[in-house]
């Protein structure tokens, strides 16, 4: 971390005593990089190691005591249904030394502070706590998960609790980041990406969303915190969060624009429309349920089975060429119910309207080749990281920083097939089916129409939980009070909305 003394040659020696661990006297070793090891006298094999990055949370030093507080891997024997199976699940350990001499004892502290300072772990943390998110215990996972965690750290907080939808946007658009090395979200993923869009939002947006941002899973389908612990091979728990978030490792993350002419919002999960979408959104009503909610209104979903008019134009990525059809720059021109503005004319207007924020990329696609796939469709999915919930993943080839997002477009499947996917969801296999289209693009347009069989109906446009257009609201497209009944959405449903990426553009807490 910038501002840290290097570590002195001194400090860097390798050092042996005679000590007591726990009560029993050890031979220990503490080496030039922190990490501490020890075995009895005696003792031939058997040698303890305990890594200072890897499982070492924090010290504590008292005269000839020096208490190093870890959280380590321990095997543990699980039983299910007969079947015994061992399982690693980390655990808060402590161990501690007694040394000869308080000088000893300030020795070994003093290297140990250095070495955990030289880490580049974050020292004063900004909190966002959802009481309301998934099974409503977020204050419950603050008190009695997180807060131990980072307290055993020396981690310094401040904590705050949304009361309300977007209260973390709020919160993210005037807090003083300059006080804070990241802002962690206990929540599901909803309130992570208020908090991306509040920091979009703000003037001095460029330095703001430069924080590191972290997420404790504490909602319903918490992809995010999976995506993560996943990519760095930790299974999905609210305790593995934490601490991956004190170690203070950082990856970037893609943020996606997704712009329909004045109105703007930055996604940094997932755009559903279509099944996936109503099962998200209608689903609600059985938010007591959890994450099962998601399965149960799966299977009601595709027994009643609704269909979307629409069409879906893309900028492919490499090797993705020969997906869909070629669009004329004509073709491209001609928007859907928007004044005559091709996407980049509207993302251009869209610069020149708002003063202040992050405007989008910068980067033109006008020039690009252009493909299009037409309707109906079951299901539109872009997908920013491989999971949309801790069992479900719907993009796995899907990566936190490669500038495209991962789309999974399905037009036409029978019903018996299509359950069939759902259930390899799990795994990602499903994408194999010659029913599913998967690709990667760098910039996308949703043209969302009416359901097949019902013009008077339309869909739901889903970006990471918020639905920001919907088209089911009892009204046709033609009611002359149309627009004052869509104003409760931040986006029309119809006109056409284009998504684009911005590469890397935010940071986000990572266990590698």
């Amino acid at each position: 971390m910038a501002g840290e003394e290097p570590l002195s040659e001194t400090q860097q020696a390798v050092q042996t005593e005679h000590v007591r661990i726990n009560g029993v006297e050890y031979e220990a070793t503490l080496e030039a990089n922190g990490d501490l090891r020890w075995r009895s006298a005696e003792a031939i094999a058997g040698e303890r190691r305990l890594s200072l990055d890897k499982e070492v949370l924090g010290i504590e030093l008292r005269g000839t005591i020096l208490v190093v507080r870890s959280f380590v891997e321990e095997i543990k024997e699980a039983s299910c249904l007969g079947t015994r199976k061992q399982e690693v699940k980390r655990v808060r350990r402590d161990y501690v030394f007694e040394l000869e001499t308080e000088e000893k004892g300030m020795i070994w502290g003093d290297r140990l502070s250095a070495c955990i300072g030289s880490l580049g772990r974050p020292k004063r943390l900004f909190i966002i706590v959802n009481p309301f998110g998934g099974k409503q215990c977020g204050r419950k996972i603050f008190a009695n998960e997180v807060k131990p965690l980072l307290d055993a750290a020396n981690i310094l907080y401040t904590m705050q609790e949304t009361n309300f939808q977007l209260h973390a946007q709020e919160i993210a658009g005037s807090l003083d980041v300059r006080k804070f090395d990241g802002i962690v979200c206990v929540s599901g993923d909803g309130v992570l990406v208020e908090v991306v869009n509040g920091l979009l939002q703000r003037e001095d947006w460029n330095k703001a969303i430069k924080v590191p941002l972290g997420i404790i899973p504490a909602g319903s389908g918490n992809g995010m915190a999976k995506s993560l612990l996943e990519s760095g091979g930790e299974p999905c728990s609210i305790s593995n969060a934490v601490f991956s978030v004190i170690r203070g490792n950082k990856r970037t993350l893609d943020v996606a624009s997704v712009v329909q002419g004045e109105t703007k919002f930055f996604s940094v999960l997932m755009l559903t429309w279509g099944l996936i979408a109503d099962i998200d959104i209608e689903s609600e009503k059985y938010r007591w349920m959890g994450s099962a909610r998601f399965d149960f209104y799966s299977l009601l979903r595709i027994m009643n089975l609704r269909k979307y008019n629409g069409n879906a134009q893309f900028v492919p990525a490499p090797g993705y060429e020969s997906v869909g059809v070629p669009l004329t720059q004509i073709e491209k021109s001609n928007q859907h119910d928007d004044p005559n503005l091709s996407s980049e004319m509207q993302i251009s207007k869209v610069k020149t309207l708002q003063s202040k924020g992050y405007q989008g990329p910068s980067v033109s696609y006008e020039e690009s080749h252009w493909r299009s796939i037409e309707g109906p469709f079951v299901y539109v999915w872009l997908n920013n990281v491989p999971w949309c919930s801790q069992d479900v993943m719907p993009a796995p080839e899907a990566k936190f920083s490669d500038g495209y997002l991962d789309a999974v477009i399905v037009r036409d499947c029978p019903r018996s097939v299509l359950l069939s996917l759902m259930l390899k969801m799990g795994d990602g296999t499903y994408v194999n089916s010659p029913y599913v289209t998967y690709l990667k693009v760098k910039a996308f347009q949703l043209v969302p129409g009416q359901r097949v069989g019902n013009p008077k109906k339309g869909g739901i446009v889903d970006v990471d939980g918020e639905v920001i257009a919907r088209g089911d609201v009892n009204f046709s497209l033609h009611d002359a009070d149309v627009k004052q009944k869509q104003k409760q959405y931040l986006m029309s449903y119809g006109p056409s909305i284009q998504i684009s990426v911005d590469q890397g553009l935010a940071t986000i807490f990572s266990p590698r």
